[in-house]
């Protein structure tokens, strides 16, 4: 049952295109937080060609770091030790829609599946 799997993971563009052609849209990774985005990018560009669990495996991981940044960033601005108050509101906001987008592609999955398993044989 595990080559159904592989061939929708075939079937979707790779990840790390839709990253690469962001990350060399002309914006340089200055900051803090477009670091963390341009390593994020990186990680999926490298996954792409994995399966489809090494894919998502990943994207969560990229997910991770995107909230370890905006955390580690918080706590400079709470200390004080933050430079740039712009920095963490940017790592905030790209882990904001990150979580907000795996939300919703978790819920699109439950919702396939729950369709699939109503269905009648």
């Amino acid at each position: 049952m595990t080559a159904p799997i592989g061939a929708i993971g075939a079937a979707f563009p790779p990840l790390g295109a839709v990253g690469a052609a962001g990350a060399t849209a002309g914006t340089a990774a200055t900051t803090p937080a477009t670091g963390a985005v341009a390593a994020a990018n990186a990680a999926a560009a490298q996954s792409a060609s994995g399966s489809f669990g090494q894919v998502l495996g990943n994207a969560l991981s990229g997910v991770q770091n995107l909230q370890t940044n905006a955390d580690h960033l918080a706590v400079q601005a709470a200390t004080g030790n933050l430079n740039s108050v712009t920095n963490y509101m940017v790592a905030a906001n790209q882990a904001d829609v990150a979580t907000q987008l795996t939300v919703a592609v978790r819920n699109n999955a439950v919702q396939a599946f729950q369709q699939i398993m109503n269905m009648q044989v």
